[in-house]
């Protein structure tokens, strides 16, 4: 009986003092419940032809219990929520969350809610109104673990509906009140920003810029200085209010919470400041981002998000989100690991080419040795080591020679819509190669060419049919792309690639045809 108590209170005792803790963001897209508030999209007015009733309801409400419970996390953001009374609704299925905050203006359909098993000591509104719109607060929300008070921020942008003005504003009114917090203050700003973590490259051509290619979350928030990430190799140097992304945690092909067309999307993020990851109160444990990727949630590809057909609830599904999370520490051990991990990566500055995928710029400069020149077009080169991973020179390989050996500082690199790429390097040795290169070749029949760790191999010994720019074999299809359309073989042909660049555009496999050498028409 008293080992019983004693091994209970001692469980008690090491939950109490848990000093890791985790915190996630999930837009639920669209809770609604069955009362007529004359807010809500005409969807989900109950018990209309749109078949939103206490069927489709409890199966949202559960699905959305289930999510949640997989997450798992201390504080959980919410977007999409009809009412505070919701909230409850869930938190009495919840009831190891005991704290929750929500807020939304009286003529908006959704809000913004925390849930939180750490206590909340604060919760008040950042106001962002517009003339002839209506749209969310910010939820601003202050927690205290132990001695240690934070804030979060809960966002939730307008949509692309509107052009990027309307995010610029939501950004400027988070900044000011970050500017009037104190020095090394610890905040998180997270939610869904209707903003990819690179926005200011996925919108600058598009109807949406509206202001000369600024962006909120990356030029206003500062994600970026001097076009360019805040990365862990050099956040702690700036002196202005600055902050890291932590989609930068993850290779570049995982980076998406979303899909729109097909394409990776990020507009859920968590942003940091520098003071979480100095050496005081909490720290963020770095690598620790993720998304949520239930087989339930995302499957072949897609979300499986709330189903509707014809605007009627087809009663299964999730969201079009994907949770996000992150895990944060108050352990002495968990602080300033960041210079930790920057002087490891500097003690060598030899590298294999596969490193240059795990990051997002160079510092200082990298060396690669026994780099082979694999592909040459024009002022365009793919070099590869044996046993290890190619990458793209693009628009400066000039003087690269096919087949040759290369040893290489690398200076500069850059992702271009997940692609990447060297941009600026110096040849320290050149050598002539003594075997084919056409030996580092992979073979299409050996390998998953969908896999997105080949992205810049050349592939080769892959047969199908042409329909629409796009290759046809074996049940799969792959889209075929050329800057130069010219160059793409003609529709309805059977072609064979010789030599196909393996890339990828947000978040999809793609073979590149820089010249009509790099396949043979077979009839």
């Amino acid at each position: 009986m008293f080992r019983s108590f004693f091994l209970f209170f001692l469980l008690v005792l090491i939950n109490l003092n848990a000093k890791d803790f985790c915190i996630a963001s999930y837009n639920v897209e669209n809770l609604f419940d069955l009362k007529n508030q004359k807010t809500e999209y005409k969807e989900y007015k109950p018990f209309s032809k749109s078949n939103w009733n206490k069927k489709t309801f409890q199966k949202k409400l559960n699905n959305t219990l289930s999510v949640i419970k997989d997450i798992n996390c201390e504080i959980i953001a919410l977007q999409e929520i009809e009412n505070k009374e919701l909230i409850r609704l869930l938190l009495k299925k919840l009831p190891e969350y005991k704290y929750y905050s929500f807020t939304k203006y009286k003529n908006s359909a959704i809000g913004l809610a925390f849930i939180s098993k750490i206590k909340i000591t604060d919760s008040k509104d950042i106001n962002v109104k517009f003339s002839n719109k209506t749209f969310r607060p910010i939820l601003e929300t202050t927690f205290k673990i132990k001695n240690y008070e934070f804030k979060v921020f809960n966002n939730h942008w307008p949509s692309k509906r509107v052009k990027e003005s309307f995010r610029i504003k939501f950004a400027k009114k988070l900044y000011n009140r970050i500017k009037e917090l104190p020095k090394d203050y610890d905040y998180i700003l997270l939610g869904d920003f209707n903003s990819n973590y690179n926005e200011d490259e996925t919108f600058k051509y598009n109807k949406l810029n509206d202001t000369y290619g600024i962006t909120g979350i990356n030029q206003v928030l500062n994600t970026k200085l001097k076009k360019e990430f805040n990365t862990y190799d050099d956040l702690m140097e700036k002196e202005k209010i600055s902050h890291y992304n932590l989609w930068l945690d993850l290779p570049n092909h995982e980076r998406f919470s979303n899909k729109f067309r097909n394409q990776n999307q990020t507009p859920d993020n968590i942003i940091l400041p520098k003071a979480l990851f100095d050496t005081k109160k909490i720290s963020y444990i770095p690598y620790s981002f993720k998304v949520l990727k239930a087989d339930y949630l995302y499957k072949n590809k897609q979300i499986n998000r709330w189903q509707m057909k014809n605007k009627i609830h087809l009663g299964y599904g999730y969201s079009d989100h994907l949770p996000i999370l992150a895990k944060f520490s108050i352990k002495d051990e968990n602080r300033n690991l960041i210079s930790k991990i920057n002087s490891k990566e500097n003690e060598n500055k030899e590298i294999l080419i596969s490193k240059l995928y795990e990051k997002e710029k160079i510092k200082d400069s990298f060396l690669i040795k026994n780099a082979i020149v694999i592909y040459k077009n024009k002022n365009n080169a793919i070099l590869k080591q044996k046993n290890n991973r190619a990458v793209y020179f693009y628009k400066n390989a000039e003087k690269l020679k096919l087949g040759y050996i290369y040893s290489l500082n690398i200076f500069e690199i850059k992702n271009f819509y997940g692609l990447k790429e060297v941009k600026e390097f110096k040849v320290l040795k050149e050598e002539k190669n003594d075997f084919s290169y056409k030996k580092l070749y992979l073979n299409a029949k050996n390998i998953d060419i969908f896999n997105p760790t080949y992205q810049n191999e050349i592939v080769t010994n892959l047969k199908g049919l042409v329909k629409k720019n796009k290759l046809y074999f074996e049940d799969k299809e792959i889209k075929l792309y050329s800057k130069n359309k010219d160059l793409l073989p003609p529709n309805n042909s059977k072609i064979k690639i010789i030599s196909g660049h393996l890339t990828t555009f947000k978040g999809n496999i793609q073979i590149n045809i820089h010249k009509k050498s790099d396949y043979k028409v077979e009839f």
